[in-house]
């Protein structure tokens, strides 16, 4: 483990100043809201924030009063947060993220997991960044590598005998992985998705409850999941643009923020300006959209060539929060899929639930470990 400060040099945000300000600006529909994908006057809005207003710097500081490490295992350097809980006998939970965010998702609720109270335990929280993301290596590979080398950060590098583990998105896949690759080490799990159809399913067999779920999944990836056929197909042709414009990079993840927050048609009732540019900017100075972006062919290829090893049932204990503007899977759905000895549906709050509504994914994640 070697101590680890993100330290941008002032040539990368000069040059990010000169492309903002050289912006190649595209036509707009009339009225096009978020109807056509990105609002147009929301991202001039925000791109105009980026400019005059917004300081890395000062975030950068912000991240850095975290301890920070970086490690080099099986030969991929990652970048890891690693907080203990003030308390001696604190459980350890390893966090997982998802895409198009970054480490920065579970910022917000390091205080309140690490401070224990004689109401609420208190936790050591291990916070990766995942291979092809930010300040890790650059190295794209599936969940499942992933999973295996998160496992050796927490036994081996970290010391740990048996931990927890929760994650979303991405991070469901992984965290998924973990529990079944290494049952023995870890306790339980929780996650936000279980998992979707893949086209292999006996649907005949399924409740009518999972017959809806995967026809609103079919209608979802028709609808919404062109980013996925593209990412996990041909990566690369999409990752010289996202790489090369802050503005293109910017349009194609604040659409999904929106699309997967729950926020009534105002963004910002959910995140602030400056946390949705942070998120953009630990892309842009690490160069890393195009590893990430990369990942889900990777994902792609090994389920094709053998099957994902977070695609099998989870046999130790799952705990699911499930958030209203996730996809409504039935609790049916999520028992093929898992274990599952906890089952809570919420009231508000989406796909990014760690940073949208930091003090009830707190919650329930200390409600279920603790």
């Amino acid at each position: 483990m070697t101590p680890f400060q993100i330290e941008v040099p002032q040539n990368v945000l000069d040059d990010l100043s000169m492309r903002l300000k050289q912006s190649r600006w595209t036509d707009e529909p009339e009225n096009a809201g978020w109807n056509f994908g990105t609002n147009p006057h929301y991202l001039r809005e925000l791109v105009n924030h980026w400019q005059t207003e917004y300081d890395w710097r000062t975030h950068e500081a912000a991240i850095n009063e975290l301890p920070q490490y970086k490690t080099e295992i099986d030969g991929i350097t990652i970048h890891f947060i690693y907080v203990k809980g003030n308390a001696e006998n604190a459980s350890p939970i390893m966090l997982s993220h998802g895409w198009p965010d970054s480490f920065y998702r579970f910022l917000k609720i390091i205080p309140t997991l690490t401070n224990g109270t004689d109401k609420r335990p208190a936790f050591d929280l291990v916070i990766p960044s995942i291979p092809g993301f930010g300040f890790s290596q650059q190295t794209a590979i599936d969940s499942d590598k992933t999973a295996a080398l998160f496992n050796k950060l927490m036994t081996e590098t970290l010391g740990y005998s048996s931990y927890f583990a929760a994650g979303g998105d991405m991070g469901t896949l992984i965290t998924k992985s973990l529990a079944v690759q290494f049952p023995d080490v870890v306790e339980a799990i929780h996650l936000t998705d279980v998992g979707y159809p893949n086209g292999s399913e006996d649907w005949s067999t399924m409740t009518p409850a999972e017959q809806e779920f995967g026809q609103q999944i079919q209608h979802w990836f028709f609808t919404e999941g062109g980013f996925n056929m593209i990412q996990s197909t041909k990566p690369q042709t999409l990752g010289y643009a996202l790489n090369d414009s802050p503005v293109g990079l910017a349009s194609w993840i604040i659409e999904k923020f929106y699309a997967w927050s729950d926020n009534d048609g105002d963004l910002e009732t959910c995140f602030t300006k400056d946390e949705l540019i942070t998120n953009i900017m630990i892309y842009w100075v690490s160069q890393s959209i195009n590893s990430s972006i990369r990942t889900y062919a990777e994902n792609a290829r090994a389920a094709y060539m053998g099957g994902l090893q977070s695609s099998q049932r989870v046999a130790v204990p799952t705990g699911i929060s499930l958030f209203p503007k996730e996809a409504q899977f039935p609790r049916e759905w999520a028992e093929r899929m898992a274990n599952v000895t906890s089952f809570n549906k919420m009231d508000k709050g989406g796909h990014f639930a760690a940073m949208e509504l930091p003090e009830l994914y707190a919650k329930e994640l200390a409600d279920y470990f603790g």
